[in-house]
C-alpha cells in the first residue's frame, strides 16, 4: 500500500508539474509572440527607411525568442553537452549547417546550443517541413524569413524552384549568415525502413541510426549561396553584393551537426513543454568542413554527402555503445564542453516579455475603448 501511495504521489506531482508548466507556456506565447508582430508592425517606418536596422533589431528579438524556448528545457534539466570542433569562432562566417534528424526536440536543441555562438541565432535562416508553418511558432518563422518545405515526389521539383527564389530574394538582403536544415527529410522513425529499402536496392550502406540525405536543397543552396570555381568545387574567390552593394564572401564552411540522445531515446516537443522525462543531457558533435572541400556536381556532391552520414551512424554507434564520441585526430581523452544559459539573462528576457505583454495590452485596450 505504501508503495502504492507513493507511486501515485510522483505522479501527480508530475501531472501537477505537466499542467503549470503548460500553463506557464501558454501565457509566454500569449504575451511574446503578439509583442514581437507588434514591435515589427510599428518599426515598419524604419523598414523602409533603413531596412539593415529593421532586420538587425528583428533579428535581437527573434534571438530572445528562440532562448524563452530554450529556457523551457533549461528549467526542467534538459541541457546540452557539446563534442568535436568549436564553432564559435567561425560565427560571423557563412555556414551551411547539416543535422540528423529524429524528432521534434532536435529543433529546440539546436535553439539552445546555438544561444552562445554569437550573432548565429539572430542571423541564420531554417530550412522545415511545412507543418511546422502550422504551429505557434510558425508566424515568427515566417516573418523571419525561414523557408517551409513540402516534402513529396509530387512537390519536389517545385520546392526547389521556391527555394532558390527564397535565397534570392532574403539571404542576403536580410544579412543572413547561418542556413540550417535537415538532409534526411523527415524523422528517422518515419524514413528509416523506405531508406534501408533504398540503399538495398543500389547497393549503398545500410544505417540504423540515420538515413540517406536527400540531395535537392543541399545542391540548391551550395549552387545559390557559393562561387563556383572552374574545377568543380565551391569557394569564395568571388564575392556576392548585398543589399547594401558590400561583398559577402558567401558560404565559407559546412557545419556537419550530429545530435545524440541517452539510450536512443530522442527528446520531442511534447517533453520540452510538460517536462514529463526526467533531467537529460543531450549530446552534439561538430564537425567543420571548408566550402573548397565541398564539391559541386551533382554526383560527386551525393557521395559526398552519403559520407557525411556513414560517418554519422559510425558516430552514434560508438556513442550509443560507450555514452561519448571518440577521440579526433590528435586527442589523447575525449574532451567535451558543458553548454550553458545564464539563468539572469533568461529571466530578463521573460520579464521584458511579460512586461511588452501587459504595454500592448494596455495600448490596445486604450485604443479599444477610444474608437468604440
Amino acid at each position: 500500500m505504501a508503495q502504492l501511495l507513493d507511486g501515485a504521489g510522483k505522479l501527480g506531482w508530475v501531472l501537477l508539474k505537466a499542467v503549470l508548466r503548460f500553463v506557464f507556456m501558454f501565457i509566454n506565447n500569449c504575451v511574446a509572440i503578439p509583442s514581437y508582430c507588434l514591435y515589427l508592425l510599428l518599426l515598419q517606418p524604419l523598414r523602409i527607411w533603413d531596412s539593415s536596422a529593421f532586420w538587425h533589431v528583428e533579428g535581437v528579438m527573434f534571438k530572445w525568442l528562440l532562448a524563452m524556448v530554450s529556457s523551457w528545457g533549461w528549467i526542467a534539466g534538459y541541457t546540452v553537452t557539446e563534442w568535436g570542433d568549436d564553432v564559435r569562432p567561425i560565427s560571423e562566417e557563412e555556414a551551411m549547417v547539416i543535422v540528423n534528424h529524429q524528432s521534434t526536440g532536435d529543433v529546440c536543441t539546436l535553439m539552445m546550443c546555438l544561444q552562445d555562438k554569437g550573432t548565429v541565432v539572430r542571423k541564420m535562416m531554417w530550412l522545415m517541413d511545412h507543418v511546422f508553418k502550422y504551429t505557434n511558432f510558425g508566424l515568427v518563422s515566417l516573418i523571419h524569413g525561414d523557408f517551409f518545405i513540402r516534402q513529396g515526389k509530387a512537390h519536389r521539383d517545385k520546392q526547389l524552384i521556391y527555394l532558390k527564389d527564397h535565397l534570392d530574394k532574403y539571404y542576403h538582403s536580410r544579412d543572413r549568415k547561418w542556413i540550417v536544415l535537415f538532409p534526411e527529410g523527415g524523422f528517422l522513425r518515419k524514413r528509416r525502413e523506405t531508406s534501408q529499402l533504398f540503399a538495398k536496392k543500389h547497393s549503398l550502406p545500410h544505417l540504423t541510426h540515420v538515413t540517406l540525405p536527400r540531395l535537392g536543397a543541399t545542391h540548391v543552396i551550395l549552387k545559390t549561396l557559393s562561387a563556383q570555381q572552374e574545377n568543380g568545387s565551391v569557394g569564395s574567390d568571388a564575392g556576392t553584393p548585398n543589399q547594401t552593394g558590400n561583398k559577402r564572401k558567401g558560404l565559407q564552411w559546412v557545419i556537419d551537426v550530429t545530435i545524440a540522445y541517452p539510450k536512443a531515446r530522442p527528446m520531442d516537443i511534447q517533453t520540452w513543454i510538460f517536462g514529463y522525462r526526467p533531467p537529460t543531457v543531450t549530446h552534439v558533435h561538430y564537425r567543420m568542413y571548408p566550402i573548397k572541400e565541398v564539391p559541386m556536381e551533382a554526383e560527386a556532391l551525393t557521395d559526398w554527402l552519403y559520407q557525411r552520414f556513414v560517418e554519422k551512424e559510425e558516430l552514434l554507434a560508438y556513442f550509443y555503445d560507450t555514452g561519448s564520441f571518440p577521440l579526433e585526430d590528435g586527442q589523447k581523452a575525449a574532451v567535451s564542453r558543458q553548454m550553458t544559459l545564464d539563468p539572469v539573462w533568461l529571466c530578463v528576457i521573460q520579464s521584458l516579455a511579460f512586461a511588452s505583454g501587459f504595454v500592448w495590452y494596455s495600448v490596445l485596450q486604450y485604443l479599444y475603448c477610444c474608437l468604440f
